[in-house]
């Protein structure tokens, strides 16, 4: 065999290996019981109860959630867990903008980047599988690497904003949940609840874009319809279990992209109902099928969509300030 014959034969080899154990994930989820992931217990007090937020009250807002997140770091040191801990006193030190936080469980955390009352310009990140405060520093860096961009990149007097939003409980990358739609059904109303708090708190006529990574995209497919939004995109996507971009029932331009080298390329565009959710997520988001802009993510993988100096990543940043002449297609 020659040496090029090899290469292609171990890398065919490969992704059939990879295939198999894609469709035996879905599989898995037809034929166990569907059931929510583990959570650790871990002590903490409740969510502070607030008025919805405006921009009057955001600086009282943040002061709240960041008040509730050192009780939370209090009681997860008690509990011996200094892992959490660090994580809940992070997310409480000064300057850090939360527009909610709940420390039970894996723990979910709204954070703002950038100015958000003065803001023309808003980037939502909707997180994938294995996302919650133990792993929340990597969601906050693509949140920083996106708003480091936006800034330099906006034109002069644009202020912009990002808004990290592990709002929801994700799957585990490797559970029952990930091949089906039921946590995203979950997470859609409260998806749309935050889009109603940003066109609250924002001026009118502010730009809003999603940017939904993984199964983030099935969540913000769920709440699609009718969304007040500018730009939906769908990063590394399995799929949205909708057949077409059109079927979305939104006025947002939807956008797609995957990296060459991402691993969800290998996933099997399967969709079927059972027991009362779907499992699989149907049409290939970047295939002609599905209709969405088609947009150049260049090499990278399934987690590298937001690294600094990426095509990705500045690719996003231009749909975020509503460049769209600007984007690089594939």
């Amino acid at each position: 065999m020659r040496p090029g014959s090899a290469v292609r034969w171990r890398r065919g080899r490969a992704g059939r290996w990879r295939r198999a154990v894609c469709a035996a994930l879905v599989a898995g989820a037809v034929v166990v019981p569907l059931s929510g992931a583990a959570q650790p217990r871990i002590p903490a007090p409740p969510p502070a109860r607030l008025p919805a937020p405006t921009a009057a009250t955001l600086e009282a807002t943040y002061t709240a959630h960041r008040a509730n997140a050192a009780e939370a770091s209090r009681r997860a040191a008690a509990h011996g867990d200094r892992h959490r801990a660090a994580a809940d006193r992070a997310l409480a030190g000064p300057g850090r903008r939360l527009l909610a936080f709940d420390g039970r469980g894996a723990g979910l955390a709204t954070e703002v980047l950038g100015d958000l009352a003065h803001a023309g310009r808003v980037a939502v990140l909707v997180p994938g599988s294995d996302t919650g405060l133990d792993t929340y520093g990597r969601f906050r860096a693509a949140a920083l690497a996106l708003h480091r961009q936006l800034a330099a990149r906006a034109p002069a007097g644009t202020g912009t904003a990002v808004v990290a939003w592990l709002g929801y409980e994700t799957p585990g990358t490797v559970s029952t949940s990930v091949a089906t739609t039921g946590r995203a059904e979950a997470a859609a109303p409260k998806l749309r609840a935050l889009v109603a708090d940003l066109r609250r708190i924002t001026a009118p006529g502010t730009g809003v874009a999603l940017l939904c990574h993984s199964y983030g995209s099935v969540v913000c497919a769920r709440a699609a319809e009718g969304l007040d939004v500018d730009d939906i995109a769908l990063l590394g996507s399995p799929g949205t279990g909708t057949g077409t971009a059109a079927g979305l029932r939104t006025g947002a331009r939807i956008w797609a992209a995957r990296g060459d080298g991402d691993w969800v390329e290998h996933v099997p565009h399967l969709s079927a109902g059972l027991f009362g959710t779907t499992v699989g997520f149907g049409t290939d988001p970047v295939s002609p099928d599905f209709g969405a802009r088609i947009f150049d993510a260049g090499d990278g993988g399934h987690g590298d969509y937001f690294d600094p100096g990426s095509r990705s990543l500045i690719n996003l940043v231009r749909i975020a300030l509503g460049e769209t002449s600007e984007v690089t297609h594939d």
